[in-house]
Protein backbone atom coordinates (compact mmCIF):
# COMPACT_ATOMS: atom_id res chain seq x y z
CA UNK A 1 0.00 0.00 0.00
CA UNK A 2 2.67 2.50 0.71
CA UNK A 3 4.21 1.49 -2.67
CA UNK A 4 0.89 2.07 -4.18
CA UNK A 5 0.81 6.10 -2.81
CA UNK A 6 4.37 6.31 -3.53
CA UNK A 7 3.96 5.57 -7.35
CA UNK A 8 0.38 8.00 -7.16
CA UNK A 9 2.40 10.94 -5.78
CA UNK A 10 5.16 10.74 -8.45
CA UNK A 11 2.64 10.50 -11.23
CA UNK A 12 0.93 13.64 -9.48
CA UNK A 13 4.07 15.39 -9.38
CA UNK A 14 5.17 14.76 -12.74
CA UNK A 15 1.96 15.87 -13.98
CA UNK A 16 1.88 19.10 -12.25
CA UNK A 17 5.80 19.56 -14.03
CA UNK A 18 4.32 19.33 -17.52
CA UNK A 19 3.42 23.15 -18.30
CA UNK A 20 6.98 23.92 -16.82
CA UNK A 21 8.69 21.16 -18.90
CA UNK A 22 6.37 22.46 -21.88
CA UNK A 23 7.50 26.17 -21.27
CA UNK A 24 11.44 25.32 -21.29
CA UNK A 25 10.97 23.76 -24.97
CA UNK A 26 12.47 25.50 -27.88
CA UNK A 27 10.21 27.41 -30.17
CA UNK A 28 10.62 28.32 -33.75
CA UNK A 29 9.76 30.15 -36.56
CA UNK A 30 9.77 30.66 -40.42
CA UNK A 31 8.47 32.27 -42.69
CA UNK A 32 8.87 35.00 -45.29
CA UNK A 33 7.50 38.49 -46.48
CA UNK A 34 6.46 39.50 -49.88
CA UNK A 35 6.33 43.32 -49.72
CA UNK A 36 5.90 45.90 -53.29
CA UNK A 37 8.81 48.07 -51.52
CA UNK A 38 11.37 48.00 -49.00
CA UNK A 39 11.13 50.84 -46.59
CA UNK A 40 13.49 51.25 -43.09
CA UNK A 41 12.43 53.96 -41.27
CA UNK A 42 11.39 56.34 -43.53
CA UNK A 43 13.38 55.79 -46.15
CA UNK A 44 13.02 53.69 -49.54
CA UNK A 45 15.86 50.88 -50.12
CA UNK A 46 14.24 49.06 -52.63
CA UNK A 47 11.38 48.33 -54.74
CA UNK A 48 9.63 44.55 -55.02
CA UNK A 49 11.51 42.67 -52.26
CA UNK A 50 11.57 38.95 -50.83
CA UNK A 51 11.63 39.17 -47.09
CA UNK A 52 12.66 35.32 -45.18
CA UNK A 53 13.05 34.97 -41.49
CA UNK A 54 13.39 32.53 -38.87
CA UNK A 55 14.08 32.10 -35.52
CA UNK A 56 15.15 30.62 -32.01
CA UNK A 57 13.46 31.67 -28.75
CA UNK A 58 14.11 29.82 -25.51
CA UNK A 59 12.95 31.32 -21.89
CA UNK A 60 12.38 34.81 -23.25
CA UNK A 61 15.94 34.67 -25.40
CA UNK A 62 15.46 35.17 -28.98
CA UNK A 63 18.13 34.30 -32.18
CA UNK A 64 16.73 35.64 -35.28
CA UNK A 65 17.36 36.63 -38.62
CA UNK A 66 16.01 38.31 -41.11
CA UNK A 67 16.73 39.10 -44.91
CA UNK A 68 16.06 41.62 -47.78
CA UNK A 69 16.02 40.92 -51.70
CA UNK A 70 15.05 42.81 -54.19
CA UNK A 71 13.50 40.77 -56.86
CA UNK A 72 13.60 43.24 -59.42
CA UNK A 73 16.54 45.26 -58.68
CA UNK A 74 16.23 49.26 -59.38
CA UNK A 75 20.04 51.77 -59.27
CA UNK A 76 17.32 54.66 -58.48
CA UNK A 77 16.77 53.46 -54.93
CA UNK A 78 19.04 54.68 -52.37
CA UNK A 79 20.61 52.31 -49.97
CA UNK A 80 20.93 48.59 -49.93
CA UNK A 81 18.67 45.71 -51.66
CA UNK A 82 20.18 43.23 -50.58
CA UNK A 83 20.69 42.54 -46.52
CA UNK A 84 21.26 40.11 -43.55
CA UNK A 85 20.09 41.21 -40.06
CA UNK A 86 20.70 38.67 -37.09
CA UNK A 87 19.43 39.49 -33.81
CA UNK A 88 20.24 38.49 -30.32
CA UNK A 89 17.31 39.77 -27.78
CA UNK A 90 15.84 38.81 -24.57
CA UNK A 91 12.13 39.66 -23.17
CA UNK A 92 10.89 39.39 -19.63
CA UNK A 93 7.38 40.78 -18.63
CA UNK A 94 7.16 43.53 -21.96
CA UNK A 95 10.88 44.53 -21.50
CA UNK A 96 13.19 43.60 -24.57
CA UNK A 97 17.19 44.23 -24.99
CA UNK A 98 18.75 43.19 -27.71
CA UNK A 99 21.90 43.99 -30.34
CA UNK A 100 21.28 43.50 -33.94
CA UNK A 101 24.06 42.96 -36.60
CA UNK A 102 22.96 44.63 -39.70
CA UNK A 103 25.05 43.26 -42.94
CA UNK A 104 24.18 45.27 -46.54
CA UNK A 105 25.51 43.01 -49.11
CA UNK A 106 25.97 45.52 -52.15
CA UNK A 107 28.38 48.45 -49.88
CA UNK A 108 32.14 46.93 -50.72
CA UNK A 109 33.08 44.82 -48.04
CA UNK A 110 33.15 41.15 -47.79
CA UNK A 111 30.88 39.48 -44.75
CA UNK A 112 33.80 38.86 -42.34
CA UNK A 113 35.75 42.35 -42.76
CA UNK A 114 34.82 44.16 -39.69
CA UNK A 115 35.74 47.69 -38.72
CA UNK A 116 34.77 51.12 -37.94
CA UNK A 117 32.67 54.00 -40.20
CA UNK A 118 33.53 53.28 -43.74
CA UNK A 119 36.03 49.97 -43.46
CA UNK A 120 33.02 47.57 -43.25
CA UNK A 121 29.47 46.67 -44.67
CA UNK A 122 28.12 45.57 -40.75
CA UNK A 123 26.01 48.32 -38.34
CA UNK A 124 26.04 46.79 -34.65
CA UNK A 125 23.14 47.84 -32.84
CA UNK A 126 22.10 47.87 -29.42
CA UNK A 127 17.91 48.03 -27.95
CA UNK A 128 15.87 48.63 -25.65
CA UNK A 129 12.63 48.78 -25.25
CA UNK A 130 9.01 47.86 -23.18
CA UNK A 131 5.48 46.82 -24.37
CA UNK A 132 2.50 48.23 -22.41
CA UNK A 133 0.34 46.45 -24.79
CA UNK A 134 -1.44 49.66 -26.00
CA UNK A 135 2.06 50.97 -27.17
CA UNK A 136 5.25 49.47 -27.05
CA UNK A 137 8.57 51.94 -26.87
CA UNK A 138 11.83 51.09 -28.70
CA UNK A 139 14.82 53.42 -28.49
CA UNK A 140 17.81 52.10 -30.93
CA UNK A 141 21.47 53.00 -30.96
CA UNK A 142 24.89 52.52 -33.45
CA UNK A 143 27.56 51.40 -31.28
CA UNK A 144 30.33 50.01 -33.69
CA UNK A 145 30.55 49.45 -37.38
CA UNK A 146 29.24 51.22 -40.25
CA UNK A 147 27.53 54.02 -38.31
CA UNK A 148 26.92 58.01 -39.85
CA UNK A 149 29.15 61.11 -38.86
CA UNK A 150 27.87 64.10 -36.86
CA UNK A 151 28.47 67.51 -37.60
CA UNK A 152 31.85 67.28 -36.68
CA UNK A 153 32.86 64.22 -38.82
CA UNK A 154 33.36 61.57 -35.83
CA UNK A 155 31.12 58.95 -35.10
CA UNK A 156 27.52 60.16 -34.15
CA UNK A 157 26.08 56.80 -32.24
CA UNK A 158 23.11 57.27 -34.62
CA UNK A 159 20.17 56.79 -32.62
CA UNK A 160 16.12 56.02 -32.94
CA UNK A 161 13.03 55.89 -31.76
CA UNK A 162 10.38 54.23 -32.53
CA UNK A 163 6.78 53.93 -30.88
CA UNK A 164 3.74 51.54 -31.59
CA UNK A 165 0.22 51.87 -30.83
CA UNK A 166 -1.37 48.47 -32.18
CA UNK A 167 -5.48 48.56 -32.42
CA UNK A 168 -8.05 46.55 -33.81
CA UNK A 169 -10.61 47.92 -36.10
CA UNK A 170 -13.01 46.36 -38.88
CA UNK A 171 -11.98 43.09 -37.94
CA UNK A 172 -8.29 43.66 -38.91
CA UNK A 173 -5.41 44.16 -37.14
CA UNK A 174 -3.94 48.03 -37.07
CA UNK A 175 -0.78 49.77 -36.15
CA UNK A 176 0.33 53.40 -36.08
CA UNK A 177 3.92 54.17 -35.88
CA UNK A 178 5.95 57.13 -35.07
CA UNK A 179 9.41 56.98 -35.62
CA UNK A 180 11.84 59.94 -34.90
CA UNK A 181 15.91 60.64 -34.93
CA UNK A 182 17.03 62.38 -31.95
CA UNK A 183 20.27 64.48 -32.68
CA UNK A 184 22.23 64.85 -36.13
CA UNK A 185 23.72 62.01 -38.11
CA UNK A 186 24.43 61.23 -41.65
CA UNK A 187 23.67 57.83 -40.97
CA UNK A 188 19.62 58.99 -42.55
CA UNK A 189 20.95 60.02 -45.39
CA UNK A 190 17.53 60.72 -46.90
CA UNK A 191 16.38 62.96 -44.25
CA UNK A 192 16.95 66.83 -44.83
CA UNK A 193 17.68 67.66 -41.31
CA UNK A 194 20.53 69.06 -38.77
CA UNK A 195 19.00 67.83 -35.30
CA UNK A 196 16.17 66.16 -33.66
CA UNK A 197 13.13 65.37 -36.62
CA UNK A 198 10.57 62.91 -37.14
CA UNK A 199 11.09 60.86 -40.32
CA UNK A 200 8.27 58.10 -40.52
CA UNK A 201 4.44 58.68 -39.18
CA UNK A 202 2.85 55.46 -40.59
CA UNK A 203 -0.25 53.33 -40.57
CA UNK A 204 -0.18 49.49 -41.21
CA UNK A 205 -3.56 47.55 -41.91
CA UNK A 206 -3.25 43.39 -41.45
CA UNK A 207 -6.13 40.64 -42.09
CA UNK A 208 -5.79 36.87 -42.41
CA UNK A 209 -7.05 35.08 -45.65
CA UNK A 210 -8.12 31.87 -45.26
CA UNK A 211 -6.98 29.04 -47.31
CA UNK A 212 -8.23 26.00 -46.46
CA UNK A 213 -9.56 24.62 -43.39
CA UNK A 214 -6.18 25.66 -41.33
CA UNK A 215 -3.97 28.03 -43.62
CA UNK A 216 -4.12 31.72 -43.70
CA UNK A 217 -2.06 33.76 -45.43
CA UNK A 218 -2.00 37.55 -43.63
CA UNK A 219 -1.80 40.32 -46.15
CA UNK A 220 -1.06 43.98 -45.19
CA UNK A 221 -0.64 47.41 -46.04
CA UNK A 222 1.12 49.85 -45.08
CA UNK A 223 0.97 54.02 -45.64
CA UNK A 224 4.36 56.16 -44.43
CA UNK A 225 5.25 59.23 -44.37
CA UNK A 226 8.51 60.98 -43.64
CA UNK A 227 8.00 64.53 -43.28
CA UNK A 228 12.33 65.12 -42.88
CA UNK A 229 12.45 64.03 -46.64
CA UNK A 230 8.88 64.95 -47.41
CA UNK A 231 8.35 61.62 -49.10
CA UNK A 232 4.97 59.53 -48.87
CA UNK A 233 5.00 55.90 -49.63
CA UNK A 234 2.15 53.25 -49.78
CA UNK A 235 3.36 49.41 -49.78
CA UNK A 236 1.11 46.22 -49.98
CA UNK A 237 2.45 42.85 -49.16
CA UNK A 238 1.50 39.48 -48.14
CA UNK A 239 3.53 36.55 -45.47
CA UNK A 240 3.75 32.96 -45.94
CA UNK A 241 4.52 31.72 -42.36
CA UNK A 242 5.86 27.77 -42.50
CA UNK A 243 6.52 27.53 -38.57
Amino acid sequence: MFKVKKIWVAVAMLTMSLPTLAQDEIEASLGTDVVSSYIWRGQHNAGVSLQPSASLSWKGLSLGAWGSYAIAPQAKFEGTQEELDVTLSYNIKGFTVGVTDYYLFDTGHPFFKYGGLDKTSHTFEANLGYDFGFLSVNWYTNFAGADGTCSHGKRAYSSYLQLDAPFKLAKMDWTATLGAVPYSTSFYAADQSSGFHINQIALRAEYPIQCGKSFKIPVFGQLIANPSSRDFYYLIGFSINAL
